[in-house]
């Protein structure tokens, strides 16, 4: 085995052991809060939904564990049992080795490793969301959906890995740049496109019906000079009980979509109040802010995948004596994970940070805090969260505070 492979299992192993124990931790954490509701949440939950939230938490984490194990034997296995090697060698013989054909390998490779998550996917859907009444969709509806994404992936995904190795032929020895610059390009695009053409392959978009509650948020619109093209209802409720409020598209073309299961499960107050939030990370310049950051970390690991598929090694590693940039963006695909693990903590920080401005905003916008406070508390029961998370798992795993730090800074 080269130094190269060794370090490659290390990693691998290091990472896993952290994740289990990260969910040890954080279990420990929950049943240490199993019979004492937090202060905050006294008077808006009731023990046996208390007892719920932290039974939901023990069985996620409980999932999670087998999924760490079982991600790592997968990888384990593509990685070191020598099925990559010998999977490209036959895809080569019968295809070549031009790029319309490596990329039709890297598209079978993704779609092989994607079908080895399917039972996870099924279980944590149908066994465990259901078991806690969060599961709405049918087994029909659940299959569609995987057909639609894979069939949305050969149209998309393949034209573009397609794009980037003609870039290795067209470009040179700085394809790198202009393969992260035609991404960026895709992205901006598909930014605007996909809320239009994609979304609604998925769910219904209706317009929020006229009435009090969209004269309110309208009325919030024109207060905090943030304007859109729409309010729509999303019925996210054919799939799962848990409710979401988000942004579509960019400028002019900016959409706000409500969950059908959020609109039901909030009151108008507390709707403002949440829609005020996600106002406040448009005027705080946060959306551009973290698209700077995701386009500089691009940047930097399609740096990192040139630098690779220059090295010898990389290949020798993978089995081929034959080096081609598909094979190093495929090895980059699986391992790049092993370092950005890492830097979770980190982002996750620096997206707390921004929650707890929008939050301010929100409140600064309402005239009080007590909506947003109360919005938070209502979801926070409705979708079971944990209320008590491990410090250390908070870190590398949330990218928003818990409701009892926002309240906190709500009240500063």
């Amino acid at each position: 085995m080269s130094i190269f492979a060794l370090t490659i299992l290390i990693l691998l192993l290091l990472r896993a052991v952290v994740q289990f124990r990260l969910e040890q931790l954080n279990q420990r954490h929950a049943r240490t809060h199993e019979n004492a509701i937090p202060a905050a949440f006294r008077d808006t939950m009731d023990d046996a939904t208390y007892r719920k939230s932290i039974a939901y938490t023990l069985a996620q984490s409980r999932f999670s564990q087998f999924e760490i194990g079982y991600d790592l034997a997968v990888l384990l296995l593509v990685l070191f049992s020598g099925w990559l090697p010998f999977s490209c060698h036959a895809f080569v013989a019968t295809l070549g080795n031009s790029a319309g054909a490596m990329a039709a390998y890297l598209f079978a490779m993704g779609i092989v490793l994607s079908l080895a998550g399917l039972p996870l996917q099924w279980h944590h859907q149908f066994r465990l969301e259901a078991r806690f009444g969060f599961n709405t969709t049918t087994p029909k509806l659940w299959w569609l959906d995987r057909l639609k994404g894979l069939v949305l992936a050969v149209l998309l995904g393949y034209p573009l890995l397609l794009l980037i190795l003609k870039l290795v032929e067209w470009t040179g020895a700085y394809w790198w740049v202009w393969s992260w610059a035609c991404l960026m390009l895709v992205q901006l695009v598909m930014s605007v496109l996909a809320p239009v053409l994609i979304l609604p392959l998925f769910n219904k978009l209706t317009p929020l019906p006229e009435g009090s509650l969209r004269d309110r948020l309208l009325a919030l619109g024109e207060r905090t000079g943030f304007t859109a093209r729409n309010i729509l209802l999303m019925d996210g409720s054919k799939r799962s009980r848990h409710s979401n409020a988000f942004f579509t598209s960019l400028g002019r073309w900016r959409k706000i979509v409500l969950f059908d299961t959020l609109v039901q499960q909030l009151t108008e107050p507390e709707l403002e109040a949440v829609l005020a939030h996600e106002i406040g990370h448009y005027k705080k310049g946060h959306i551009p802010k973290m698209l700077a950051f995701s386009a500089l970390a691009s940047l930097v690991g399609f740096y990192a995948l040139a630098w690779l598929a220059r090295q010898e090694w990389f290949y020798e590693w993978f089995g081929h004596n034959q080096p081609h940039v598909a094979l190093a963006l495929l090895l980059f695909g699986l391992v790049s994970g092993l370092v950005t693990f890492w830097f979770g903590p980190l982002s996750n920080f620096w997206s707390r940070r921004y929650e707890y401005q929008a939050d301010a905003y929100a409140r600064e916008a309402v005239g009080e805090a007590a909506p947003l406070v109360g919005a938070l508390r209502r979801l926070s029961e409705k979708n079971l969260s944990n209320l008590t998370p491990h410090p250390l798992y908070s870190a590398f795993y949330y990218s928003h505070p818990t409701v009892i730090e926002r309240e906190q800074a709500l009240k500063l």
